[in-house]
């Protein structure tokens, strides 16, 4: 018998899935107050696939101006971050949208949340608190797999130690999650197999944990079919809309559902 115990989920404020996602986040924005301008935190990668413009010019046509941070990196550092928050400044965004993989989205949150408290990564130790209001954050994954953008946490690198860091708190997990399967067409059978088994690692990982909290394990079992229907689908054809959503979902719901806890695969 699981000791019962208070458990908590924290979950977006508001989560958009499906085709054609991309094209009402000018709508859902609103649910924010009053933004007129936001920073895309990005990588140099997703400007020259175009999907950077694409964003752009969906948020262009409704009004709002828009700014690009592209120089994140795989594993985030936080000389980076830091760079990133001059931009920032200097564009006087009103809200910061992670666009791509874990990498930009954890940089994103890093950004909007330390630009508003410490600058120095050293100062961010468990547990972190934080007593201002942040920028809104804003994810749009284009991986399924490390399910950054429902996650209280940003991973990132002290560039003079070497050692990761995590800054976590409710108050970074991004109010705005849209999946959009369109924008993970373009991965790679490699990746996509990569990705999806990151996935199904977070599910099972916290199906398995010793704790209670039954709707996360709810949440763990129904991602693990999702991959398992899906993942050799997409592996093999890379266009199938309905295999890359299933794969997309999963992978927000296995950050979702790690909040049960985690296992092995990450301890080590």
């Amino acid at each position: 018998m699981k000791k019962r115990e208070n458990v908590r989920v924290c979950v977006p404020r508001y989560l958009q899935i499906g085709r054609g996602s991309l094209s009402e986040l000018p709508e859902i924005i609103k649910i924010l107050g009053s933004i007129k301008s936001v920073l895309i935190v990005t990588d140099k990668q997703m400007v020259t696939f175009g999907y950077v413009k694409k964003l752009q010019e969906v948020l262009n046509k409704s009004g709002f101006k828009s700014d690009v941070f592209d120089e994140t990196v795989p594993d985030p550092t936080d000389t980076v971050v830091l760079k990133g928050i001059k931009f920032l400044e200097n564009c006087k965004s009103d809200a910061v949208i992670g666009f791509g993989g874990g990498s930009p989205i954890d940089t994103a949150k890093a950004i909007a949340a330390m630009s508003m408290h410490s600058k120095n990564i050293q100062d961010y130790k468990p547990p972190t608190m934080f007593d201002k209001k942040g920028l809104p954050i804003i994810a749009i994954p284009t991986t399924a797999g490390t399910g950054s953008e429902t996650g209280r946490a940003s991973a990132i690198i002290n560039k003079k130690t070497g050692i990761k860091k995590i800054i976590f708190h409710p108050k970074i997990l991004p109010s705005i999650v849209i999946l959009d399967p369109k924008l993970t067409l373009e991965l790679s059978p490699r990746l996509t197999a990569a990705t999806g088994m990151d996935a199904l690692a977070h599910n099972l990982e916290a199906f398995c944990a010793p704790n209670y909290h039954p709707m996360a394990e709810g949440i763990a079992l129904e991602g693990m079919k999702l991959i398992k229907k899906s993942l050799v689908v997409a592996f093999k054809d890379g266009g199938n809309v309905e295999a890359r959503q299933n794969l997309l979902t999963a992978s927000s719901m296995g950050s979702t559902a790690f909040q049960k806890g985690l296992g092995a695969i990450h301890s080590l």
